[in-house]
This record gives C-alpha cells, sequence and structure tokens, in this order.
C-alpha cells in the first residue's frame, strides 16, 4: 500500500481539481447541472477506492492533515464577506429572503428527523440530510461531519456528500423550470422598467464601493494575511465558547473573526481590504479542501441507506417547491423578479450558490433580465445562510446530543 504524506495529497488533490475541470467542460450534463469539479475530481478516487475495497485491495492512504485548515480558510472568507453595509443595499427584501431560507433550513431539520425517526435512524440523521446538506451543500454537510459521526450518526462524511450532490442536481433540475411555470401561468413576464440600462450599474454588490487600485501581488499578500489573522482570533474563540459548553464547528469563531474585521474596515478604511483577492483564495481553499475530502471518502458506508435518503429527498424537495410557490413569491412581490428569485431560492436551498446562479441566468437569457434577483438572491445565497444555518445546526446538534 502506498502511502502519501499531507503535501503528496494536496498535489495528488490539485491533479484531480483540474482533470475534474477538464471532465465537466467535456461533458455537457455535468456542466448543465452545474457539478463542482472538485466533486467530480474526487469522486474518481473515492470510487477507484469503492472498486478495490470489492476485491480487498487497499492501494492508496492519503494524509488529510491540511483538510482541516483549508475549510477554516474558506469559511473565514465568508465570514469576510458578512458586510452590514450589503443588508442596507437590498435592504428589507434581502431580509425577507434571508429570514425564509432560515425558516426553511430549520423545517428542513425537522422533516429530516421526522423521517430518520421512521426509518428507525438517529434525529442528528435528518439533519445531516437537511439544513446541514441541503441549505449548506457539501461544504458545511462536510465540515460538520466529524460532530454528526462523534453523535453516532455511522458514514456522516458519505451521507453528506450522497445527499449534498443529489441535492445538486434536483436544484438544477427544478429550479428553472418551477420558475418558468409560474412566469407563464400567472403572467410575470418582466416590465420594461426593470430592464438594466447599459450605463446602470449591475448588482455586483460584494465588491467596495470605493474601490482603490491597489497591485494585484499585495492585494493578495495583504488578503491572505488578514484571512490567517481572523483564522488566528477565531481559534481562540471557538475555544472560549467550547468552553462555554457548546458543540460547534471548528471554522465559527473564524467566520466570526472575519466578519467583525470586515465591518471594522468598512466602517473606518484601516485595512484596505480586497473583496475579489478574498474571494478568490476562498474558492481556492474550498476547491482543495472539498477534492481531498472525496478521494478519502468510504462510499461503502452509504450500504442500507438509500431508501432513506431516497425518500428524504423527496420530501425536502416537495417542500422547497411548495414554499416557492406560495409564501417567497408573495412576500417578493409576485412579479417576474419575484419568480426568479424562486428558482434561486431552489438552487441554493436544495444544492449550491452556484445552481441558483445557473438556474437563475437561464431565465434571463429566456425571458429577460431580473436586477433585483440577482441583488437578493446571490447575497443570501453566497453567505448570509451560511451563518444563519450554522446557528441552525449547532442548536439541533447541541439539543440532539
Amino acid at each position: 500500500m502506498l502511502t502519501l504524506d499531507s503535501i503528496q495529497t494536496l498535489a495528488c488533490g490539485g491533479l484531480l481539481l483540474l482533470v475534474g475541470y477538464a471532465i465537466r467542460k467535456r461533458v455537457p450534463l455535468l456542466m448543465r447541472f452545474s457539478i463542482p469539479a472538485p466533486v467530480i475530481g474526487g469522486l474518481l478516487v473515492a470510487l477507484a477506492m469503492l472498486v478495490c475495497r470489492h476485491w480487498g485491495i487497499t492501494p492508496l492512504q492519503f494524509d488529510t492533515s491540511f483538510e482541516q485548515p483549508l475549510m477554516i480558510a474558506f469559511f473565514t472568507v465568508i465570514g469576510f464577506n458578512a458586510s452590514a453595509s450589503l443588508l442596507k443595499v437590498g435592504g428589507r427584501q434581502i431580509l425577507m429572503f434571508l429570514g425564509l431560507a432560515s425558516g426553511l433550513a430549520v423545517v428542513q431539520n425537522l422533516l429530516g428527523i421526522g423521517m430518520a425517526k421512521a426509518f428507525g435512524l438517529p434525529p442528528l440523521f435528518g439533519v445531516v440530510t437537511g439544513s446541514a446538506t441541503l441549505a449548506g451543500g457539501p461544504a458545511t454537510g462536510l465540515a460538520f461531519a466529524p460532530l454528526f459521526a462523534k453523535a453516532g450518526v455511522h458514514g456522516a462524511r458519505s451521507v453528506a456528500l450522497a445527499n449534498a450532490m443529489a441535492g445538486i442536481v434536483c436544484g438544477s433540475i427544478l429550479g428553472s423550470p418551477l420558475a418558468a411555470l409560474l412566469i407563464e401561468r400567472l403572467g410575470l413576464y418582466p416590465a420594461a422598467a426593470t430592464r438594466i440600462d447599459a450605463g446602470e450599474p449591475t448588482a455586483t454588490v460584494a465588491t467596495e464601493p470605493e474601490r482603490r487600485f491597489i497591485e494585484p501581488a499585495h492585494a493578495g499578500l495583504k488578503s491572505l494575511v488578514f484571512i490567517l489573522i481572523a483564522m488566528g482570533i477565531g481559534a481562540w474563540i471557538s475555544q472560549g465558547l467550547g468552553m462555554l459548553g457548546l458543540t460547534l464547528p471548528s471554522y465559527i469563531g473564524a467566520m466570526l473573526a472575519g466578519a467583525v474585521l470586515r465591518n471594522i474596515d468598512d466602517h473606518f478604511h484601516w485595512f484596505g481590504l480586497s473583496v475579489c483577492s478574498m474571494e478568490l483564495i476562498g474558492n481556492a481553499s474550498l476547491s482543495l479542501f472539498l477534492v481531498v475530502v472525496l478521494m478519502d471518502l468510504h462510499l461503502w458506508d452509504l450500504a442500507g441507506l438509500a431508501l432513506p435518503l431516497l425518500v428524504n429527498l423527496v420530501l425536502q424537495s416537495v417542500l422547497v417547491v411548495a414554499l416557492c410557490c406560495w409564501p417567497l413569491l408573495q412576500l417578493m412581490g409576485r412579479d417576474y423578479d419575484a419568480a426568479v428569485m424562486a428558482s434561486g431560492f431552489t438552487g441554493f436551498m436544495l444544492g449550491t450558490t452556484a445552481n441558483a446562479m445557473a438556474c437563475m441566468s437561464a431565465l434571463t437569457e429566456r425571458f429577460g433580465p431580473a436586477p433585483r434577483a440577482f441583488l437578493v438572491a446571490p447575497v443570501v445565497g453566497a453567505f448570509l445562510i451560511d451563518f444563519t444555518n450554522a446557528v441552525i445546526i449547532t442548536v439541533f446538534v447541541n439539543v440532539w446530543t
């Protein structure tokens, strides 16, 4: 058996990440469903290991020491994206959209727990297959997996991946058709007033209000340093919260520290942080984290769980569609933008923000621009829901442990 050290494992993960991008580029179906490239690359190894296990062979062993810091770095960047000024841009609609998403995350967990009990599974199995992997996506599900495993959920990592991937597919399939049906049945076509003029800025609200020119290399270095500072401060915060008896994922402290530093910079302009550099580092960290985790995934842990996962996914999909058809559509204005928001909501509450953006883009290409939808949905789906969902999952873990 060949054992790869942490550097070799990370290098292998990077190579598989590039392979994943190449495969997705050449397989339109994968691109259509917005399947993440790290998932494609990592699953190649996971599937190969599953086949080898069937023949009683273990060809490789990985050292996943970098998994934890990569995961914390990604969620730290999520924290840096949580600017209070963003709430002022979309105002009331962003808050309502976030409220709906957070409320649905709670219901996802309650529904999942009910389903788990019906199949004689631990209650926290329902949280793994609820908001941890649907509203949270694969990153959040895998981040919480160690806590779920300690609480008695067998094969938590494998369950998290399977449910997250199935959710991504469902979100991609349901998002655009649902919104198109609402648009056509209710006559919610875009009005001329909603179209964006050539000179009007688009909804890129995650950039600095007054971005100054900074040398790219210096901006990247500064962003990396502040991410590391937030991770260091976050370790103390997480340690303090742990001493209070709270069961929390390791990234919570760093995410909170990042949010505080971002809002201090927004108010006083002391640091001159570059959101673009932060997002680049965060996306790279997430991609490497996912591929390294999936390389070492034990897919054989899913044996016997296919039926509970399928029943749960069907019920969760019906729940999301029902919420989009009535309360969300009404609260968001019952117009064209609201229908496009419903598409994005379905995408990220069952899958990821990438699914949401793909669904909304498909609609706007067909029916016309929806500037309000592209302002509200990405702000909530990209990071605000990660904050509230982390709190929700943590509460469920502490109550049911």
